[in-house]
Formats: C-alpha cells, structure tokens, sequence
C-alpha cells in the first residue's frame, strides 16, 4: 500500500488531506487487517514508521517521502547539463549564476510543479557539497566545498576582509608560482592577532586546488556521493537514540505473527488486563494462570509463575 502513490509522489506535492487520509488507511489495515475491521491501534505510528533497529516496523511517512522524492529534482537540475526538462525551467525561470540552481518562482498565483519542488530546495542543499575542478562554477567563500561548510562561516572575520567575496575557486588561485598556491587578497594588513586565523584558513585549504575535470556537485551523506532517495529520508526523520533488540525479534524461521506480538510486547503494548482497564473497561485485575498478581505484559510472559517453571523447562532443554 505504501508503494502505490511513489510514482506520483516523485513529482507532484501530495496534499496534508491526502497524506493524512492514506496514513489512516495504512494504520486501519496495519491493526484491523485486510477487512479493516476496528482495532485498538497499540503504537503510536511514529515508533510504527521507524526503521526496525529503532524499534519500528520500517514504514515509511508519506510526507516526508514525498519531500524526499522531491528532493532529487534539485539534484537533477545541479548536475545534468543538456537534458531537455532542465532546458525548459531554464527558459521559464531562470537560473543562478553558475547554474546550480533554478531561480525561485515568485509568480503570486498557480501551483505549478516546479514552484512545489523548489520549496525543498533549502534542506536539499544543507545536504549537498560542490567538489571543485577546475573551480570557474564554485565561489571560494560563499559556496560548499571545503570541509563540509562554507569557508565565509568558518572563517567570518576574514571574509569581511576579502577584497572580492564573490571570486571563484580559479580566481583564488595563482597558477603563475612553481607549483601553483592559494592568492588569499585582502583590504588590509593583519593585526597579529588575525594572524593566527590566516594560519588556520591555509591549513584547512592543504591539498585542495583545482583540477582539470568539470566542477561537480556530491551528496554529503554517500559513499558515491550520488542522491538517495532512501539516505535523503534518512536525514529528514528526526533522530531516536533507542537501541532495539531487531535480530531477536525479527527472525526469519519464527512465524510472522509470532514476532509480530514479540514486537508489540517489548514495547509492552499487548491487550493486558492492566492496559484494558487503562483504556477505560471496567474489570477486575488478576492473572488467570496464577492468580497471585495482576495481571500486566512483564508478569503474563516472565514474572508468573506458571510462565516461570515453562521458561525453565524451554530453556532446559
């Protein structure tokens, strides 16, 4: 059922009504099954929605997929050069100096495609870096390509200082010396205390200068620094810290119902006698098998003592 919207998601914005409404189916068939029938719904849909080592089942939220989806659209636009789409938002909207980016459409009326898409555009360059080449497309202290941060928020002070802020990579560098070196112009002489910040901008550029490919654009996250759908929703989930037992829970010989309730155990969301009362029914609490206590998911699978002497036997075997 998640999978049956993707095509449509990897280009246009789904509406909250819809998102909303197609969640709602997901969670109805998640806990009532394939007749819908009205059942407790035991986890909240943001543990369901977490991937399996975080406690959750691996669903995905369809709005922030959606977002994800449309997310490789910017991509797309930073790195192909000749393909036709490209070359018609480039007719209708313009484009950026170098050519990374489309210019926002400011059009007050409309919901063209492109003009949805473009509302991602700020997360997805958070998320992206330029890998220089030969550096006439990459601006020295503005851009993304050193060190995973603009070089004008690491090194504020000194980008006041710059004679021009707008240079290029290529313009910063003087071919002219023996081996080629970093031509950092500045509006003054340095204090000595300013020194030291000098020192350090010329560490972190150590071994960077450019070369003689095309300038590139790399997702920060990969290994091949290509865009992925699957990474890019990864970044856009808040984090959790839980540690979940998933390879105790999920095991490929035990049936899948099984695990299922293993799954809703350890989050201690079974139908105990204890959670019906919570839920609002009115009933005595007592375990049925020993009749000692009452009754709740740690003492129904582990404390009991008719569990007890089962798990001794199970586990003597």
């Amino acid at each position: 059922m998640a999978s049956i919207p993707i095509y449509q998601m990897s280009l246009f914005r789904m509406p909250n009504i819809v998102v909303r409404r197609l969640e709602k189916l997901q969670r109805d068939f998640l806990w009532g099954g394939g007749n819908m029938e009205r059942k407790a719904h035991l986890v909240k849909w943001e543990i369901v929605c977490g991937d399996k080592g975080r406690g959750g089942l691996g669903l995905r939220r369809l709005g922030l997929m959606n977002k994800a989806l449309l997310g490789k659209w910017i991509w797309r636009y930073a790195c192909e050069r000749e393909n036709l789409w490209k070359q018609v938002i480039w007719a209708k909207y313009g484009q950026e100096e170098y050519g990374w980016r489309s210019k926002k459409p400011n059009g007050a009326f409309g919901v063209g495609v492109w003009k949805e898409i473009m509302k991602e555009n700020e997360w997805c360059w958070d998320s992206l870096e330029l890998r220089v080449g030969k550096g006439n497309k990459i601006r020295f202290w503005t851009d993304v390509w050193c060190a995973g941060t603009a070089l004008s928020q690491s090194f504020p002070h000194l980008f006041a200082l710059a004679v021009d802020r707008n240079a290029t990579v290529e313009e910063m560098w003087d071919q002219n010396s023996d081996q080629g070196g970093w031509n950092l112009r500045f509006l003054r002489n340095f204090n000595d205390w300013e020194v030291g910040m000098v020192g350090d901008l010329l560490l972190k550029l150590r071994g960077l200068r450019p070369a003689l490919e095309e300038d590139s654009i790399s997702w920060k996250g990969g290994k091949s620094g290509r865009y992925k759908v699957k990474m890019a929703y990864s970044g856009l989930v808040n984090p959790s810290d839980i540690v979940f037992p998933e390879k105790s829970i999920w095991v490929n010989s035990v049936p899948t119902k099984v695990a299922f309730f293993a799954w809703e155990a350890s989050w201690e969301k079974v139908l105990t006698l204890d959670r019906l009362q919570r839920r609002g029914w009115h009933l005595p609490n007592c375990c049925f098998l020993c009749g000692c206590a009452e009754e709740s998911v740690n003492h129904i699978l582990i404390h009991c003592t008719v569990v007890r002497a089962l798990w001794e036997l199970v586990l003597g075997l």
